[in-house]
């Protein structure tokens, strides 16, 4: 039974890893690359728990603004947006747009791959292990796909729009932290007014907001594989305009 509850666990993982792999149609990254990158997400893990402690010491508090957005939107988001920025960043391989969304993708579902292990294998009953791993895979897992495909996004716009890179560096760091928070807050709302029977209006908050967060990352796969086809198209013509003057 262990063996299903790590099936659980890993398998929407699995799912989206291959999914976002495939979405990179023109040059395939090295795998080397992106076992390193899902390896960055899980030394991600202790990093945020440092992370943890440095803030509660710094400022503290028990609200569940306060665990949504600083126990877990600020120091699991700024985590793995240190990690890219040391390792991947200056990398020879990041080398398109979509390399951005790619390589944070398999850092968040890293991530996400060792957390929900934790969640599943914490719980003490088999029927909870089952609804924790079963909720995880269908909002959790996914929510930190969107937020890795939103902080890659704008990673990718800083990385080759260097005009404005200051600019898209904060939105890389901002935008993933603000989602990561607002997503916890309203699961934890959730939970909170389940307990006093209006579970209906949470319910229907998170899945407003789970929606909202599936448009911002179509919108962003959008614009980066236009973005990336654009220049595609540039440097081939680059190309074929001086091998037109060589001649």
């Amino acid at each position: 039974m262990d063996i299903f509850i790590l099936a659980l666990a890993i398998l929407p993982v699995i799912v989206l890893l291959i999914y976002i792999y495939k979405q990179d149609k023109y040059e395939k990254e090295p795998v080397r690359m992106l076992a390193l990158a899902f390896l960055l997400g899980i030394l991600s893990i202790p990093l945020t728990l440092f992370l943890d402690g440095v803030i509660d010491v710094m400022i503290g508090g028990t609200s569940v603004f306060y665990v949504a957005f600083f126990q877990a939107g600020i120091p699991e988001e700024f985590a793995k947006w240190v990690l890219f920025m040391l390792v991947i960043w200056r990398n020879k391989n990041f080398d398109e747009f979509f390399d951005g969304i790619v390589y944070m993708s398999f850092i968040g579902l890293g991530f996400a791959c060792v957390e929900n292990i934790m969640y599943v294998f914490g719980e003490q009953e088999l029927l909870s292990s089952l609804r924790v791993g079963v909720m995880r895979a269908v909002l959790s897992v996914p929510a930190h796909f969107l937020f890795a495909v939103i902080m890659g996004y704008f990673l990718a716009m800083a990385k080759f729009v260097r005009a404005n890179r200051t600019k898209y560096l904060c939105f890389s760091l901002l935008f993933p932290i603000l989602a990561h928070g607002l997503f916890d807050y309203l699961l934890m709302l959730s939970s909170f007014v389940s307990e006093i029977g209006f579970d209906f209006v949470g319910f229907i908050l998170l899945v407003g907001f789970v929606l909202l967060d599936i448009k911002m990352w179509k919108v962003c796969l959008k614009n980066i594989k236009r973005m990336q086809e654009n220049t595609r198209v540039e440097r081939n013509n680059k190309i074929f305009w001086n091998i037109f003057k060589s001649k």
